[in-house]
């Protein structure tokens, strides 16, 4: 038996798999999809906030302070990449003025390190790409831009590496209570755990509800992005807000840890899985984007997403058991991914509340670092490449990400199983051309690490499939015979491009002659035929 099982690894469960790490426990952790941080963890603002808009007395506000301190620990424990810029809420009327009066006495009341109301003056001296119409703002120097996904990754390759089972693709189904603990039902067996920790993002009120009555709702929300090119990374130089409605904190404009920059986002009600993006709604977020910032050039733009929040039908935070042993963390918004660390300290006095004991760990594994070789000085390139000469192929050209990174990545605790896997850990394909040059590469070098055929490949698991047998089972179901021909000549070019899987059910594949190869294969055809009729 387990002695806690956790549901979901979002960067909630992954925290909270890797404090449970620390402790001489057995644990494991169940996510229904086929890597870690796939919801809201991925497709979220990346901010770090400061704390100032949650009321105080809250959970919010407590766990965002908290949270924010840890999460900076963290990155910097961890190699994830964190860029403390500040974030400033404007202003463009007396009546928005009195918000951020407002939400300055939060910051105070809630221990916000530094939090100041700036005259329009002050404000336009630290952005000066804001609009004109600024009355002023609030500033916040500890909010962060932050890598979400590559956090989450972190601490659940620290907990696997620390003891941690973790079972991907194994959606858990049902739960039953049983003599000292429960029963957790699974696309992938039965499973037995002292304790449970439910962290499953949307899905926390469904789960809750395999264990009791779960005590809310989640009204899912839907958020559009923008993802600019570099070249406009400039624009500002702190994460700009504009005052927050009953939506949300509003459309922001800000840096990304990458230097790309991120606008959005917009709040519509949405199903639990529904990250599709819509051209009304996309215009939406540029017609109130500008309103801040008018020089943002949205023809720059290289790709739009959209990430889902877990709205409840309650303001805060719920943190408490669904059912005795049977933890939920739930309705975990914004500022989720800032109050993480401290949601799962939360979580970790639950368990033990639970009757599981908590006994620490003498040692443990509390760091990582990463080679990013487009950050490598010219003498720390040199010797990467004498070192493993895979570093010397540079596989993604926008972000100069090598086979070598790639290679590595592969054979971390958590490795890629998937092109968007890689991307997540190496950011090949995050560049301005989103992949379109350097895919087939990443799927050829999965194919050779993972041991399946190119076609096995996926982008992103599923049916996504990149290249397929459909060729190759049409011309085996007509029975025809046929002649594949290649203008150029495959075996000179890159290897992914030796293999032909509708060339096995060819009489005869032709390459390297160009145009001619046409003739030839007519001239084939029809002596097979004419063999044939004989």
């Amino acid at each position: 038996m387990l002695d806690v099982a956790v549901i979901g690894c979002g960067i909630v469960g992954a925290n909270v798999a890797y404090l449970l790490s620390q402790h001489k426990l057995r644990a494991a952790v169940f996510e229904k999809e086929n890597d870690v941080s796939m919801g809201t963890t991925r497709a979220n603002s990346a901010i770090v906030h400061a704390g100032y808009d949650p009321e105080p007395g809250t959970a919010m506000a407590r766990l965002n302070v908290r949270g924010s301190a840890l999460t900076k620990e963290q990155c910097a424990a961890f190699d994830v990449k964190y860029r403390q810029i500040g974030s400033l809420v404007l202003a463009f009327s007396d009546e928005e003025m009195a918000t951020v009066r407002r939400l300055y006495e939060n910051g105070v009341a809630n221990g916000v390190p530094g939090v100041r109301v700036l005259t329009r003056e002050e404000t336009l001296a630290m952005e000066p790409n804001l609009s004109d119409a600024v009355c002023g703002a609030l500033y916040a120097p500890s909010a962060a831009i932050v890598e979400p996904w590559d956090l989450a990754l972190a601490l659940a390759e620290a907990a696997v590496e620390n003891g941690v089972e973790l079972h991907l693709e194994t959606a858990v189904t049902g739960a039953e209570k049983i003599s000292g603990g429960w029963r957790l039902h699974t696309a992938k067996g039965d499973f037995e755990a002292r304790a449970v920790v439910n962290a499953a993002g949307v899905e926390a009120d469904l789960v809750a509800a395999m264990a009791g009555e779960p005590g809310f709702t989640t009204i899912p929300s839907r958020g559009e992005y923008y993802l600019l090119d570099k070249s406009q990374g400039y624009v500002v130089n702190h994460v700009v807000f504009q005052c927050p409605n009953r939506d949300g904190k509003g459309v922001l404009v800000s840096p990304t840890v990458h230097y790309n920059l991120i606008v959005g986002p917009n709040a519509e009600p949405s199903g639990r899985e529904d990250v599709s993006t819509q051209a009304d709604a996309l215009a939406f977020v540029r017609e109130k984007a500008v309103k801040s910032v008018p020089g943002v050039n949205f023809r720059e733009n290289i790709r739009n997403f959209a990430g889902v929040r877990a709205n409840t039908d309650q303001s805060d935070f719920i943190i408490g058991e669904t059912a005795p042993g049977f933890i939920t963390l739930g309705g975990i918004k914004s500022p989720g991914l800032s109050s993480a660390p401290a949601i799962a300290e939360d979580a970790l006095a639950l368990v033990a509340g639970a009757g599981v004991t908590l006994e620490k760990k003498e040692s443990f594994v509390h760091t990582r670092t990463k080679k990013r070789f487009n950050e490598m000085t010219p003498q720390q390139k040199a010797e990467a490449i004498r070192e493993n000469p895979l570093y010397g192929r540079v596989i993604c050209r926008c972000e100069t990400v090598t086979e070598g990174e790639i290679v590595d990545a592969l054979h971390r605790p958590i490795p890629p199983r998937t092109i968007d896997g890689v991307k997540r850990r190496c950011t090949a394909g995050m560049g301005r051309c989103q992949g379109g040059f350097c895919s087939p590469r990443v799927a050829e070098i999965l194919s050779e690490e993972l041991g399946i055929p190119m076609t096995q490949v996926t982008k992103n698991g599923g049916n996504s499939y990149l290249l397929t047998g459909t060729i190759l089972d049409a011309l085996k179901a007509v029975a025809l015979p046929a002649v594949e021909v290649h203008l150029s000549d495959i075996n000179e070019r890159e290897t992914f491009r030796h293999i032909s899987y509708p060339a096995m059910a060819c009489i005869a594949q032709i390459k390297g002659k160009g145009f001619a190869g046409y003739e030839e294969a007519i001239l084939l055809l029809k002596e097979y035929v004419q063999g044939r009729r004989v």
